[in-house]
């Protein structure tokens, strides 16, 4: 088993989300990546089974850093409506900047019908969220009668979707703050404890 943290898988991670979006998957070869990660090709398959196996952590990888993005902007806030605020604008922000990662992971993960894979990719963001629903059940900012793990699912899946609907979809009738603000008050009118 490889050592992942040698800075190879890194650098390998880093060429592929560079390398195919320039090319497409189909077009992308393993020399490519390597060439570009400055590894040898038998480094390659220390880590990877074959180029397909790149999405999964593509997609994690992805995942991660907008969990950190959205845990380091959060961090000191107490109210859910400014962490939810922070949720969506970070969402919005790094699907602008990641559409053609974006666009190959659910491609390629939908191509291994691997619905189990997105689930465990997503399972950190969900347990985050149910924490911060649960606290804020505790302190009567929302409603008390919501399955939190399932309300968890729900706003992120709605938001990522409102935001790759704007971006990749061009759904653009509207400017993004715009978007942005009819998103926070139709989840907050769902979910305000009054």
């Amino acid at each position: 088993m490889a050592n992942l943290s040698d800075g190879k898988y890194n650098k390998i991670l880093k060429a592929a989300i560079e390398v195919i979006p320039e090319k497409g998957l189909d077009k992308t070869s393993i020399s490519d990546i390597v060439k570009k990660a400055g590894v040898a090709q038998g480094t390659y398959y220390l880590y990877f089974s074959s180029k397909n196996a790149l999405i999964p952590a593509i997609a994690d990888h992805f995942l991660n850093t907008t969990l950190e993005a959205i845990k380091e902007k959060t961090q000191g806030k107490k109210s859910f409506w400014n962490i939810l605020e922070i949720m969506i604008d970070e969402t919005f922000n790094l699907t602008n900047t990641n559409k053609d990662i974006l666009v190959l992971c659910y491609s390629g993960l939908a191509f291994e019908h691997s619905m189990e894979k997105w689930e465990t990719i997503y399972s950190p963001y969900y347990d985050w969220l149910e924490d911060v629903l649960s606290k804020a059940i505790k302190n009567n900012e929302i409603i008390s009668d919501i399955n939190v793990k399932w309300t968890a699912k729900l706003l992120i899946n709605l938001i990522e979707n409102a935001a790759e609907r704007f971006y990749i979809g061009l759904e653009q009738d509207v400017n993004v703050e715009t978007y942005k603000t009819e998103i926070f008050n139709f989840l907050k009118r769902s979910l305000f404890s009054s």
